[in-house]
């Protein structure tokens, strides 16, 4: 600690900003590394692994809608209408394609028919939506409250198949989330690996081997999406998994809603509710940076204590080794700063047609549960599993857990839909004797 605060001290005397993240050591691409320009001098590096290329089945070998199977195929329908005192209805019709899913908390329940929510910045949005009607009574304050602003239908069918190791079309791709490294999925890439997955794990701009732009609108969630949309679209095949942990989830659903057809699920670890990303004002992170420099070993104790369940030799090793906030005091203060996604609201995460396991540590400090349940109940096709060991890292204090829900629902396909019954042939009448 005492090492952080001088240094802090010196970068405040002499000017000289302790922010530069240079790449680590070079790892030649033959062990799975991969340095990606994902823009001229924004460098990513990029872990991708999997097995030996094979040659793609003749199409009538794969499953095809065309081919008369119906197995994995669900039809989406959903009515989401929006009000303008800030109320949300979203309405499911038809067959509720998440009783397969055992949607609900800890994958037990039954999705409901309809959902009436408040958007998270409907606060004030309308005075007189509340108390103040008079003339009308109830009733007239009622049919303004039910005026729509706007309705969006969804009818579509998909097809929700299995994802099984050593398919040449099938790929997972881990985004971590601030301060983090693909470091922190090695247990999950390292497992997957071995059952015959190709995985694609980057790091972030400034963290990690990427490069550190000394700009802080290289930071801002709308630049590091469109460095993960350039990631995806370098190694996206026909079916492609997202697997967000923390920040990365956003980043998830962004690539989701952006390329419906070819992400097949997603997986949401401690993500958070459906809520826009707007950053905090009063946030520690706001402080200059040559503070937050001397502040780096208290940040860093904090995270452990808030990150994990347990504070013991282990948990500490975990926090080295998966480089949770070893990045600099400048990348971080912007990173904090540039969450800003006015479009990641109820109504964006709502659209969603992709099916959804949201996994949540119980220990969990930085998201409570009630966030993740209310996403559960927002999307279409999700459920939840609890870990009750766990917390924020759950995938670096539960690694045998997580690997197994994971698998599980990459494995998971819905019950074929039953096929239309024919109509019975007419029956001649009888003739009168």
């Amino acid at each position: 600690m005492l090492t952080g605060v001088t240094d802090g001290i010196f970068c405040c005397l002499l000017g000289a900003p302790p922010n530069a993240v240079g790449p680590l050591e070079s790892v030649e691409s033959s062990d799975g590394y991969t340095f990606v320009e994902v823009k001229p001098g924004r460098v990513l590096r990029v872990k991708h692994a999997g097995p030996a290329p094979v040659p793609t089945p003749p199409p009538s070998s794969l499953p095809d809608t065309a081919q008369g199977d119906r197995s994995g195929l669900v039809h989406c329908q959903r009515r989401i209408t929006v009000y303008r005192n800030g109320r949300l209805l979203v309405e499911n019709l038809g067959r509720a394609p998440r009783a397969d899913l055992l949607h609900g908390q800890n994958g037990s329940g039954e999705p409901p028919a309809s959902l009436e929510v408040e958007l998270a910045d409907s606060a004030g949005s309308d005075g007189h939506s509340g108390t103040g009607s008079t003339g009308s009574g109830s009733a007239g304050r009622r049919r303004r409250a039910r005026r729509p602003k706007r309705t969006i239908h969804i009818d579509c069918e998909k097809r929700i198949t299995s994802c099984k190791g050593a398919q040449a079309d099938v790929v997972l791709f881990f985004i971590h989330g601030v301060g983090g490294s693909l470091a922190i999925w090695k247990e999950q890439l390292d497992f997957f690996v071995r059952l015959g997955y190709e995985v694609v794990a980057p790091d972030l701009a400034g963290h990690g081997a990427s490069s550190a732009p000394q700009v802080a609108a290289a930071y801002t969630f709308y630049a590091l999406a469109e460095d993960m949309r350039a990631i995806f679209k370098r190694y996206a095949k026909k079916r492609n998994v997202l697997i967000g942990h923390s920040y990365g989830v956003s980043f998830c659903t962004f690539l989701a809603h952006e390329y419906p057809d070819l992400v097949h699920k997603v997986i949401m670890i401690n993500g958070g509710g459906p809520t826009a990303l707007e950053p905090s004002f009063c946030s520690i992170f706001n402080m200059p940076t040559c503070v937050l420099h001397c502040l780096s070993p208290c940040l860093a104790w904090s995270f452990l204590k808030a990150g994990f369940a347990r504070q013991g030799a282990k948990e500490k090793q975990l926090l080295k080794e998966g480089n949770a906030f070893n990045v600099s005091s400048f990348v971080l203060r912007a990173m904090m700063s540039g969450q800003y996604w006015p479009e990641g609201d109820e109504v964006y995460h709502a659209e969603l047609t992709v099916p959804v396991l949201l996994v949540h540590g119980m220990h969990d400090k930085f998201v409570p549960v009630e966030e993740d349940q209310r996403m559960a109940e927002i999307l279409l096709l999700a459920f939840l599993k609890l870990i009750d060991e766990g917390s924020h890292m759950v995938m670096l204090e539960c690694p045998e857990t997580v690997n197994t829900l994971l698998h599980e629902f990459l494995l998971w396909e819905p019950e074929p839909l039953p096929k239309a019954l024919p109509a019975p042939l007419p029956v001649a009448p009888e003739e009168n004797k």
